[in-house]
């Protein structure tokens, strides 16, 4: 059944793209100024079905599987592959094979450390930020308590030394991807059947764990070291930023999320939204309320294409 999840995009086209470290797994589809689409853990693209549709009726819409995740295989050195500094090389290169030079990013959970860190390492290329339940890494660690440690518990187990997390992780991948994305969206329920297919037969796959865990090692390691050398030298996202967080809940040790990314951008706009963590898919209407007219503004001008 797996990728019949491509059901969920009509119109859209099938590709693979070969990068030096990866091979993406990659749907396309419109025209016009182009949005970069960048899923979570333990997602696929498939996350993005109910709002890649509505922005390719007016935009080139591009929605890759995260380097590792998916069908997106890492086929060059995995030393570092989950560095997001790393992750958002291979994205630039992939865009630039598409043909894409300028772009805005829109990224959930995992994919929004991603696209941040796109933000800051490429100015010139990024034209616009979306984040999407996420604040930077140092602000996460900093504000852990035993609440985070509770429900964010695979933060720290997928971050140990492998093979530990690889290890158990394969006692019971199915039960482990249902009991978090019931968590995350609050009632599996909600989730496209299609969707939670294809989230469960990648989750199958050890190679596509292995990579999960490499993420969260990263961001427990080279992630942080990244985020701090910018935060101490005051380097700034110098494009517009839209946020998008769980509604009613603070980060960071009790803070507003639009408080914290204060301090990285002077351009920074957002709203809480009730649904759970996996927004693209439980408050896809409530995004795009905001979405649309943000890179309406933010993007839609001459030039920028």
């Amino acid at each position: 059944m797996y990728r019949r999840a491509n059901e969920l995009f009509p119109g859209f086209e099938e590709n693979r793209i070969e990068t030096p470290d990866i091979s993406f797994a990659v749907l396309t589809a419109g025209s016009g100024p182009v949005i970069l689409l960048l899923h979570g853990y333990p997602q696929t693209r498939s996350a993005w079905h109910r709002i890649a549709p509505v922005l390719a009726e007016n935009y080139t819409v591009v929605v890759p599987d995260l380097p590792g995740y998916g069908e997106s295989r890492v086929t060059g050195n995995w030393q570092g592959m989950g560095s997001k500094r790393r992750m958002a090389k291979s994205l630039g290169e992939m865009m630039l094979a598409l043909g894409h030079l300028r772009y805005a990013v829109v990224g959930h959970d995992r994919g929004g450390r991603v696209a941040y860190r796109m933000a800051l390492d490429f100015p010139e290329t990024i034209t616009a930020l979306v984040s999407v339940t996420v604040v930077p890494t140092p602000e996460t660690w900093e504000g852990v308590s035993k609440a985070f440690g509770m429900g964010a518990w695979h933060w720290f187990m997928m971050a140990q030394p492998a093979p530990l997390p690889e290890k158990l992780m394969a006692a019971d991948p199915r039960f482990l991807i249902d009991l978090t994305l019931g968590k995350m969206a609050e009632n599996i329920e909600r989730i496209d059947p299609l969707a939670l297919e294809d989230y469960r037969f990648a989750f199958d796959n050890p190679d596509v764990r292995h990579a999960m865990c490499e993420d969260y090692r990263a961001g427990a390691a080279t992630d942080e070291t990244d985020d701090l050398a910018d935060r101490m030298s005051d380097r700034k996202i110098q494009v517009p930023v839209l946020l998008f967080w769980e509604k009613d809940r603070l980060y960071g040790g009790g803070r507003e999320p639009l408080d914290i990314w204060a301090d990285w951008s002077s351009k920074v706009q957002g709203k809480g939204i009730g649904g759970g963590h996996l927004l693209p898919e439980t408050a896809a209407s409530e995004m795009l309320e905001d979405l649309l007219p943000f890179l309406e503004k933010a993007i839609d001008v001459p030039g920028q294409l």
